[in-house]
């Protein structure tokens, strides 16, 4: 297929074929990753712009290796020593950063639809490394990449996602990723957590943490977002733990043979076990590494790869 998009702003609006395609350009950017000088020309003379409103370590520095993989000129920038800090709104922030001629922004926004409200303003292509709790497209394709290289499929594996739901931007496009190859999604938490309408997605709900677990391919936790959390969702962090926590006898209820996944940071103790998620059966590393993959097939299709054939 050819590539199309000029941006990457969510996963909602992409087709099967075109989640196929990143997927199928990541593997060729892995096998960059594996030859000892791990750098190809590819963007070299393109300017990557980080736009980071919010803390992050692994997509923020993920997605500055990609570009310098690509050799292209990566420029980091942090709202706490910006212009931000006198108070210049994100559209004269973009304005005067899209002047300087940058071929791609990745913004990361605590504002749902901060991506999407910069793509009408700037010239260049922009990618979303989450906003508010609306998406984070590239999270989904990692975490559907890093489940493919661990079980060769996702068609009619039991995926369950465990925790915050509601605050999750994860959550939102992994349902895209995941439901487009056909997984069997499990959504758990507390009620609070756990929006009724995200069912209509296809997803089953339950508040039931052995349900959820039970013969599952994939157990996915999430972080508990009490920077997001303007009242109280549960009795305690203790109190969650107990309930909602991920260790070993109930990881016992999942298959055999199933993997454990977190898109980070992990609060450990709280969602997950120190000795689960440094088992054999974690994949969380993995998706730090599929995340590089990712992220430097997008940046090529966006900067220099819109006529590649599939």
């Amino acid at each position: 297929m050819e590539w199309r998009r000029k941006h990457v702003l969510g996963l909602a609006d992409f087709s099967t074929e075109e989640i196929e395609f990143v997927i199928d350009t990541a593997r060729s950017m892995e096998d960059v990753l594996t030859r000892d000088i791990k750098k190809v020309p590819a963007l070299r003379g393109k300017t990557v712009v980080n736009l980071f409103f919010e803390a992050s370590t692994r997509t923020r520095t993920s997605f500055e290796i990609a570009g310098k993989r690509l050799s292209a000129d990566m420029v980091n920038f942090s709202s706490a020593v910006s212009s931000v800090e006198k108070g210049e709104t994100l559209l004269d922030t973009a304005r005067n950063i899209d002047s300087m001629k940058p071929s791609i922004i990745v913004i990361r926004h605590p504002a749902s639809g901060a991506a999407h409200f910069l793509s009408r303003y700037v010239s260049c292509s922009v990618i979303n490394a989450g906003d508010g709790s609306n998406e984070h497209p590239t999270q989904g394709l990692l975490d559907l990449y890093s489940v493919l290289k661990a079980k060769d499929k996702v068609k009619g594996l039991k995926i369950t996602i465990i925790g915050d739901i509601l605050h999750s931007r994860v959550v939102r496009s992994s349902l895209h990723s995941f439901g487009r190859m056909g997984a069997d999604l499990w959504l758990c938490g507390p009620a609070s957590l756990v929006p009724r309408e995200m069912g209509r997605s296809g997803a089953t709900i339950t508040y039931d943490i052995r349900e959820a677990v039970r013969d599952a391919d994939v157990v996915m936790m999430l972080r508990i977002q009490l920077e997001r959390q303007k009242t109280a969702f549960f009795p305690s962090l203790r109190e969650y733990a107990r309930k909602y926590g991920l260790n070993s006898e109930i990881f016992s209820l999942a298959k055999k043979d199933a993997v454990i996944m977190h898109p980070g940071p992990i609060n450990r103790g709280v969602e997950l076990s120190d000795e689960l998620a440094d088992s054999a059966h974690s994949i969380i590393l993995n998706q730090v590494e599929s995340g590089v993959a990712i992220r430097m097939a997008l940046l090529y299709l966006l900067a220099g790869g819109h006529n590649a054939a599939h």
